[in-house]
């Protein structure tokens, strides 16, 4: 009778895990709620990504993995800098995450931020979705965490407050709010600016007191926020770095549940990830950009550079590609470069 009960028990487990349904020692190991860390919350496409990962995790376990949105990085008091070593250590259970905000841990995410080398949405899908991406997966799983897919905040673009900036010349002293990272700072230096460092959270204040002059990020971040109605009324596309966000699970979180549930969890990331891309380019991938046309509407002037001034700002902030280049990695560069000139357009 032991061996009879032994062998039932054994079969109703393969039975369930065959299911998709752990068997109730290893869900006795889940928790009731896993913490998923986001910069902003659902009003913008970034957050938005994080709503659709979670619900579709939901719906996929049948309700066993359940997670919670932490917009504002509020599981780190704000500092977005931060989250990367939080997740690693366990203090987050899963992000979506800027690859500028994690380039300090990981030096070679830097590749997304060197200046001026994505020229066009294919280029940033030549890198993501190819050679580059795959090699980011791996350096991203040695450094401790599960990535699982890709997302996309979006073509970063300067605003401010004082005047339109058509040349490197107009960026002279401008006060302009970036991220704490090295490499904008020697960016935002080459072009005469005043970089300054600054939490998102801390930035608006700034903005609408007057002590910061200007900030660049992607247009659906300038139009969720707001961004018109805290002085910023001089918009350049100039599209000098695009930001990819990466969806990631703590590594410890992950080995906890069982591989059906994470095969669920993976398919959920790389569906929303898709679905996030396509809301994070709405307006601006159209005939006519008629997010443009919108934020034109709200009384900002836009300055579209000529591909001659463009190459101003170019060749001016080259010696600073060149010099993160070696720090990046040059054979990851070099791959980058690559497949950025054989993409199809």
């Amino acid at each position: 009778m032991k061996l009879r009960s032994f062998l039932s028990t054994a079969v109703a487990a393969a039975t369930l895990l065959t299911l998709g349904l752990p068997p109730a020692q290893a869900q006795s190991s889940y928790k009731s709620e896993y913490r998923m860390s986001l910069v902003v919350g659902t009003a913008f496409p970034w957050g938005k990504g994080g709503e659709i990962w979670a619900n579709k995790v939901k719906e996929k376990t049948n309700g066993r993995i359940n997670i919670k949105l932490y917009p504002g990085v509020s599981l780190i008091q704000g500092d977005q800098t931060r989250e990367f070593s939080a997740l690693r250590q366990g203090v987050i259970d899963m992000a979506i995450g800027s690859t500028i905000n994690w380039s300090p841990q990981v030096k070679q995410l830097n590749l997304f931020s060197l200046p001026f080398l994505m020229p066009d949405y294919a280029a940033i899908d030549a890198l993501t979705q190819g050679e580059v991406g795959k090699q980011i997966f791996t350096i991203l799983d040695k450094a401790g965490v599960v990535p699982l897919a890709w997302g996309e905040n979006g073509y970063r673009e300067l605003t401010n407050s004082k005047h339109a900036v058509k040349t490197p010349a107009d960026m002279k002293g401008l006060k302009i709010r970036i991220v704490g990272s090295p490499l904008f700072i020697d960016t935002f230096t080459a072009l005469g600016a005043n970089p300054t460092q600054m939490s998102w959270a801390d930035a608006q204040p700034a903005f609408a007191s007057g002590a910061v002059d200007g900030q660049e990020n992607p247009m659906s971040i300038f139009t969720a926020a707001k961004l018109q109605n805290v002085g910023q009324k001089y918009l350049t596309m100039w599209g000098y770095v695009a930001d990819p966000l990466v969806f990631v699970v703590n590594k410890e979180v992950w080995n906890s549940w069982t591989p059906e549930d994470r095969e669920h969890v993976r398919q959920a990331a790389i569906e929303a990830g898709k679905e996030e891309i396509a809301i994070a380019r709405k307006g601006m991938i159209e005939p006519g950009q008629p997010l443009l046309k919108e934020i034109e509407g709200m009384g900002v002037t836009v300055t579209h550079l000529s591909p001659q001034e463009r190459e101003q700002f170019v060749k001016i902030t080259r010696p600073v590609y060149t010099k993160w280049k070696s720090q990046i990695g040059t054979a990851l560069v070099n791959q980058a470069e690559k497949d950025i000139a054989a993409r199809k357009k």
